[in-house]
């Protein structure tokens, strides 16, 4: 769990995380300023605190070094702030039971109904348009590339170059284009999503900054398998 001041909204997701499915949970604070650490270490769960906020992908580099370090085979991310439904975490992991995959996306397109959700109308059509465009990058079909709801294996995470990454919100898109440079696979399935008011939310500013981030990316990852030039977050880990 990459958490930020979400002592409002955890102790709800780790009631419905399915504890028979899940050997450990690790929570990742990144310097809240609030009581999430306390309610973390009440609950049980496994806390690492960063003394300075990192960002959400400096925070998800942390969690997954330590889940990791901890011996995990496949990590799941959930956010704390329950907008996504942990109780559909054994659909993850099943669909990477048999090793065909390497990493698993919950999408809320597939889920069909993101805007009774309570999704924005701009950030459902901002979504659509981007998944387009990294459809036709990719060249593979995903109904959807920015859901914070994902499984990854552990040849996932130690095939990619995680520390090369943003320690914004692109890393989640950096992270996808790394593992398409190293021939991995992903595989979704269809969930739904809540939007209420503690529930975190990119406002529209930030999402056009990192709508044009994901851009970027795209143009560096063709790039990379063009062989004109490799950015740093495609070289091997040292």
């Amino acid at each position: 769990m990459p958490a930020y001041n979400a002592e409002q909204t955890l102790e709800r997701t780790w009631a419905d995380v399915p504890k028979d499915h899940v050997d450990e949970v690790i929570l990742v604070d990144d310097a809240s300023r609030d009581r999430t650490v306390e309610i973390a270490r009440k609950l049980g769960i496994h806390v690492v605190v960063h003394p300075k906020n990192r960002g959400y992908g400096g925070n998800q580099k942390t969690c997954y070094r330590t889940a990791l370090e901890r011996g995990a085979d496949v990590v799941v991310m959930v956010h704390p702030d329950h907008q996504y439904d942990p109780t559909v975490i054994p659909h993850l992991l099943e669909a990477l039971a048999d090793g065909s995959y390497d990493a698993a996306f919950g999408s809320r397109m597939l889920g069909g109904r993101p805007i009774q959700g309570g999704m924005p109308k701009w950030k459902y059509l901002g979504n659509i348009l981007l998944t387009a465009i990294e459809n036709a990058t990719f060249l593979i079909y995903l109904t959807e590339y920015h859901s914070g709801f994902r499984a990854y294996t552990r040849r996932y995470l130690e095939t990619v170059n995680l520390e090369a990454n943003s320690d914004g919100f692109v890393f989640d898109t950096e992270i996808i284009a790394q593992g398409m440079a190293k021939g991995l696979r992903i595989r979704e399935i269809p969930i739904e999503t809540r939007y209420f008011d503690e529930a975190s939310q990119i406002a529209f500013g930030p999402s056009v900054r990192y709508g044009l981030a994901i851009l970027k990316t795209m143009a560096l990852y063709k790039l990379h398998v063009w062989r004109i030039w490799s950015s740093r977050i495609f070289r091997d880990k040292r």
